[in-house]
């Protein structure tokens, strides 16, 4: 293992956006072995630190890959595209309109009902931008484009969290 390696080298998986997500629990279980920081007690203190610093390497890179929106901003930055979200929020006009739109939703929804409605097509948009990801990352490796998807993927996981939210709110 390499210190220096990116996470998709570290997993040993392809530089892609679809993963198989089995696969990756697999690996980071055997990553897990190899590196637990009681296989290094014989060696002593420093072995047991590196092994320790390996430990916390392999789960960051395992919580980037198992997530697909992480798994692609990493991707994104990777290949030079970086996300900038706190620097770079301009949306296309379309997208702003949808998410006030859903925001004064979220706002007028009273009932259970209205909060399932709004989280259907939340979790639609968040279906079709995961899709529009891949295709832009794996097949027309256009990173600029999947940068500004990332962002907008972030806008709805956002809203998403302000919908589960109110869920919590109204079950009071």
């Amino acid at each position: 293992m390499n210190l220096q390696s990116d996470d998709f080298e570290l997993f040993a998986v392809p530089r892609q956006f679809a993963q198989d997500r089995a696969q990756l629990d697999a690996r980071w279980k055997d990553l897990q072995r190899e590196a637990h920081p009681d296989r290094f007690s014989a060696q002593g203190a420093a072995a047991q630190r590196v092994a320790m610093q390996w430990s916390v390497r392999i789960n960051e890179a395992y919580q980037r890959l198992k997530d697909p929106l992480k798994r692609a901003s990493y991707l994104c930055e990777l290949n030079g595209a970086a996300i900038a979200a706190e620097d770079n929020t301009a949306m296309p006009p379309a997208f702003l309109m949808q998410q006030m739109e859903w925001r004064e939703a979220l706002d007028d929804a009273r009932g259970e009902t209205a909060l399932d409605e709004l989280d259907d097509m939340v979790q639609a948009a968040s279906r079709q931008s995961l899709a529009r990801l891949a295709a832009l990352i794996d097949e027309q490796k256009d990173f600029a484009a999947a940068a500004q998807e990332v962002r907008a993927l972030m806008f709805i996981a956002r809203f998403a969290h302000d919908v589960d939210a109110k869920h919590e709110q109204l079950a009071q």
